[in-house]
């Protein structure tokens, strides 16, 4: 590693070693390379000249310590191994490498590379096939990690057919810039938007510095995107904020330029008119993300799609009929039954497993110790204990499985936003998405179970809970 860092100015660029005319061998003294690598006194007897000896000292003190050297998985125990033992016996610690990244071999749509099946490419010939630029986007998509990267012809193509719509998509809101709101986000719908921006921006950046690209490819491109859409969809007859969208476009573009450049510098000059190279833009800045409204969020949208499966459900009479939501007897109105904090028996059930959660351990206590807790609570002293201990038993299984899947914040009472505000504040989103004349969200602790009429049955059998709301359709 330290030879390529003079290599150019001893073979004049010729790879192989055959042109030599500068730099004889024999003039490579073990003084010189003492001076050039390892501070050494400038030799002053050598017969090469001080300022092409300068001019090589000055290129090896530019390149170490080198950042990063990447390799396959199977140099681990050779190459690799020796580079570090080599650099450590004869550098001082400031010249050691600062990184390798091993990774596994690369495959062609699923298949092991081989010129005799023919199943074979060279990068020229990818680039010449598909574009530059789709060809790293089909590399970053590939694989991370020492698992084998899957190079497939699908995704490159796939590749050329999103950049070249998303170029199409920007010009589209460039020119309908006039129409678009303006300011600040005001909407709950923008807040979403902006923080997911933000999101993209940090999980990006985590990723790429850790050289994981295809999970920076995700990260910064496919959930940006995807955010982008749920967006749109969310905006309805408000329309959609211009400074955002025009945020997104500039963060997308210097998001996906370790990726895809010659994109993200058409996008940049020629799209968004800027100034510069985007190469040399910097890392957007993005604010702490919301947390909160990100889980906020994704409740909203878990909850469309539960619904509307529960629609069309109602609507096709079976679960393997068919679906027609414009049918006559489809409903024209929604009663949405929230209960956002947890009572009666089932808060004692999570306070007993808050005080048996060991975090530093991240595990409970034994069943027994957990059971005892239970008969000794103030729901034992009841006199259908040993009805309410059935109903105990598995929701305290299902919550310490909970605890694992998402975390301690499953034995929380409530949720850590407000259900009802977030579905009030989304009423117009959601009766569009479920094609619904109207929609009430209802309290459980109101008395609102009348406005169920003669579904509230349903709503007894299904009790709504923190973070599962019970739908009625009329």
């Amino acid at each position: 590693m330290a030879y390529y860092t003079v290599a150019h100015f001893l073979q004049k660029g010729d790879m192989y070693g055959n042109d030599h005319s500068s730099v004889k061998p024999a003039q490579l003294t073990n003084e010189i390379w003492e001076f050039l690598f390892c501070n050494g006194p400038f030799p002053e007897n050598s017969s090469i000249s001080s300022s092409l000896l300068k001019e090589m000292k000055q290129e090896f003190d530019y390149w170490y310590p080198f950042d990063l050297r990447v390799s396959g998985k199977d140099l681990i125990q050779n190459h690799l191994t020796f580079c570090i033992c080599n650099h450590t016996a004869m550098f001082p610690k400031h010249h050691w490498p600062r990184g390798f990244r091993c990774n596994g071999h690369i495959m062609l749509n699923s298949e092991k590379m081989s010129k005799s099946t023919g199943n074979f490419r060279t990068l020229r010939q990818a680039i010449e096939e598909f574009s530059a630029d789709a060809t790293r986007f089909a590399l970053a998509d590939a694989g991370d990690g020492m698992d084998d990267a899957d190079f497939v012809f699908e995704a490159a193509n796939a590749a050329i057919l999103r950049l070249t719509k998303e170029i199409a998509w920007m010009q589209e809101v460039l020119s309908a810039e006039p129409s678009l709101r303006n300011g600040p986000p005001s909407t709950y719908a923008d807040r979403v938007f902006a923080n997911e921006i933000n999101i993209a921006v940090r999980t990006a950046e985590k990723n790429y510095s850790e050289y994981m690209f295809r999970e920076a490819l995700k990260t910064g491109f496919y959930d940006l995107q995807a955010a982008r859409d749920e967006y749109r969809l969310s905006c309805g007859s408000g329309g959609m904020n211009w400074n955002l969208l025009w945020r997104f476009m500039d963060v997308q573009t210097r998001l996906i330029v370790p990726i895809c450049p010659h994109y993200a510098e058409y996008a940049w000059r020629e799209l968004l008119k800027k100034d510069g190279y985007v190469i040399k833009s910097g890392w957007p800045e993005a604010d702490l993300p919301d947390l909160t409204l990100k889980k906020a969020n994704k409740y909203l949208q878990d909850m469309i799609i539960s619904m509307r499966k529960l629609l069309q459900k109602q609507v096709s009479g079976s679960k393997k009929g068919n679906v027609n939501l414009n049918s006559q007897n489809k409903p024209t109105v929604g009663l949405i039954y929230v209960d956002e904090q947890y009572g009666g028996w089932k808060k004692e059930c999570l306070g007993i497993l808050q005080r048996k959660f060991d975090t530093s351990t991240g595990s409970f206590a034994p069943d027994k110790e957990i059971l005892s807790e239970l008969q000794k609570s103030d729901i034992a002293q009841q006199g259908n204990f040993k009805q309410i201990q059935k109903l105990c038993m598995p929701f305290l299984r299902f919550k310490k499985d909970e605890v694992l899947a998402v975390g301690v914040q499953a034995l929380d009472l409530r949720l850590p936003f407000g259900e009802i505000e977030v579905l009030e504040k989304n009423s117009d989103l959601i009766k569009r998405q479920l094609g619904l004349e109207r929609l009430e969200i209802l309290s459980m602790i109101d008395d609102a179970l009348e406005r169920a009429g003669p579904h509230a049955a349903v709503v007894r059998q299904n009790p709504p809970s923190p973070g599962n709301p019970t739908a009625i359709f009329l």
